[in-house]
C-alpha cells in the first residue's frame, strides 16, 4: 500500500475530486493548509499599510490505496490540479506498512 499527500491550490479541489473519482477512487482526506515554497508569499496593501502575506493557502489532500493505482492516480492529481503558474503544488508518495479499518478491524487492503 502507498500514501499519496498532494499539496495543491484551493480552487483545484474539486476538479481533482471528480477526476479521482472518475478512476475509481473514493476514501480521500482533505486538510486546510497554509504554507510557501518557492511562491514565497506576496505583498499587499490593507488600509494604507503594505504587509506581507507569508503564508498561502493551500489544500492537502492524503489517499492511501494499493501500489497498482498509484501511478494512475498520481496522474489524474498533476492533470486536474495543474495551472502552469507558480504554486500550483507537489505529490508526496510513501510506503504504508499497515491500514485498519476501526470499525470491523479489517486489516491491510480490506482496510481500504
Amino acid at each position: 500500500m502507498k500514501k499519496i499527500e498532494a499539496i495543491i491550490k484551493p480552487f483545484k479541489l474539486d476538479e481533482v475530486k471528480e477526476a479521482l473519482n472518475e478512476i475509481g477512487l473514493k476514501g480521500i482526506t482533505v486538510i486546510e493548509a497554509k504554507g510557501f515554497g518557492r511562491q514565497k508569499g506576496h505583498t499587499e496593501l490593507y488600509r494604507g499599510a503594505e504587509y506581507v502575506v507569508d503564508f498561502l493557502p493551500k489544500v492537502k489532500l492524503e489517499i492511501v490505496l494499493e501500489d497498482s493505482q498509484v501511478e494512475r492516480a498520481v496522474e489524474v492529481i498533476q492533470q486536474a490540479a495543474h495551472t502552469g503558474r507558480i504554486g500550483d503544488g507537489k505529490i508526496f508518495i510513501s510506503t504504508v506498512d499497515d491500514a485498519i479499518r476501526i470499525r470491523t478491524g479489517e486489516r491491510g487492503r480490506d482496510a481500504i
